[in-house]
């Protein structure tokens, strides 16, 4: 019969190094980890559902307001208003400005967006701002989350169907599980190299629908902005697949500082500055990217800019005018002018704000009905405006205000 086997003194020396490298080593990737640079409370249900308003107030006067410069427009997701400042994210009572639920980071906020009653916050890392959380509108509960390679600066915005973050090189598109869908523009270590359709192009602007991507670029050696149609979820994320690009020359002999104004099923609309014949216009081009209309504009159009979809329109601030497109055709339907953002719907008027207050237009000709008082300081930046319910929400810089 074998003699039981002993432990020495040596193995238990050795049984206890190890056991301290493993903590240690567990105590080391902990205190570097971004779990424990993470702070997320959350909400024990969701706010109830806001409920359409049936009027227009006649009065507003502010309730609350909250820093929110993560932003450009006010957010509402889930029955919750959300605000964004520095690397925290809070769901409020819509009506009491109240703290339902936060998520907060030690990473800086390169942008959060409001889609499928959740919200998608970018933060900021080393690679750029690659780290992204999605988050439930009404509670704050964590949902999917992604890292890629990006830029230090990008613009994330929705279109109904997918969220994009937008780099001056690198351009992605996200599906409702955050699931990349397109990769375009610079790639780190392509897998294939030549799966991109250019190289070294500054990415300008973009937007998207279900069916098409529409970019703006300017591409070395080329005389002007460059207009590039794809399909926004090809079979391949990593190889755009395209449906038409072109160099925007041919309309003016070079067309530089474009901006798209909306994309609706397959049709894109673009800002035209003016050119050496012709001044400035909105042009309208199909699914492959064909131009197939313009129409001149005779408002004056600033750098500051600013485009939401409300509905049955698209509402273009020009920077000191509303243009309003209709949602399905793009096609301009009237003008409104002296108006300091682009307003939203509620009660089926259009809502713009103006140094008086807010001007309630009739939303079918734009004719205004009548104009409800406000007082804010005066300002430069535009005022972007979100309806809640029956409150209204405006984007004043860096703050986000509600009106009730």
């Amino acid at each position: 019969m074998l003699a039981p086997e002993r432990r020495s003194r040596a193995d238990l020396i050795i049984a206890a190094g190890i056991a301290l490298a493993v903590l240690v080593a567990f105590t080391v990737v902990w205190l570097r980890s971004d779990a424990r640079k993470t702070t997320s409370v959350t909400a024990a249900e969701p706010p109830p559902a806001l409920v359409t308003a049936q009027s227009v107030p006649p009065t507003l006067n502010p309730t609350w307001e909250s820093p929110s410069s993560a932003t450009t427009t006010p957010l509402v997701a889930g029955g919750a208003v959300v605000t964004a400042e520095g690397g925290e994210v809070v769901g409020r009572d819509a009506l009491s400005g109240t703290e339902l639920w936060r998520y907060q980071r030690s990473l800086a906020l390169c942008g959060v967006t409001a889609e499928w009653e959740k919200i998608v916050a970018v933060y900021r890392d080393h690679r750029g701002c690659s780290q992204v959380t999605e988050l439930d509108g009404g509670t704050g509960r964590r949902l999917a989350q992604r890292t890629s390679d990006a830029d230090s600066e990008v613009t994330v915005q929705s279109d109904g169907t997918y969220v994009s973050s937008l780099g001056d090189s690198r351009l992605e598109l996200w599906r409702s599980d955050l699931v990349r869908t397109v990769e375009y523009g610079r790639v780190d270590a392509p897998v294939n190299p030549g799966d991109q359709p250019r190289s070294g192009c500054e990415l300008i602007d973009a937007d998207s629908s279900s069916s098409r991507l529409a970019v703006l670029e300017r591409c070395p050696g080329e005389v002007a902005d460059r207009l590039t149609i794809m399909n926004p979820s090809p079979k391949d994320n990593r190889e755009p697949e395209e449906y038409g690009s072109s160099v925007l020359a041919a309309l003016d002999a070079g067309v530089e500082g474009a901006r798209i104004l909306g994309v609706s099923g397959e049709t894109t609309a673009v800002y035209l500055p003016p050119g050496r014949t012709s001044g400035p216009r909105i042009g309208l081009f199909d699914g492959a990217g064909n131009p197939v209309s313009e129409y001149a504009l005779s408002v004056p159009v600033s750098a500051d800019q600013a485009t939401t979809t409300n509905g049955s329109v698209v509402t273009w601030w020009t920077g000191t005018a509303v243009v309003v497109l209709g949602a399905s055709d793009l096609a301009p339907r009237w003008t409104f002018p002296d108006a300091l953002g682009p307003g939203a719907v509620m009660a089926g008027n259009l809502l713009v704000p103006v140094d008086s207050g807010i001007a309630v237009l009739d939303l079918s000709t734009g004719s205004q009905i009548r104009t409800i008082p406000v007082e804010r300081e005066s300002r430069t930046e535009p005022i972007t405006t979100t309806v809640a319910g029956d409150i209204i929400l405006e984007q004043r810089g860096g703050r986000v205000v509600a009106l009730s």
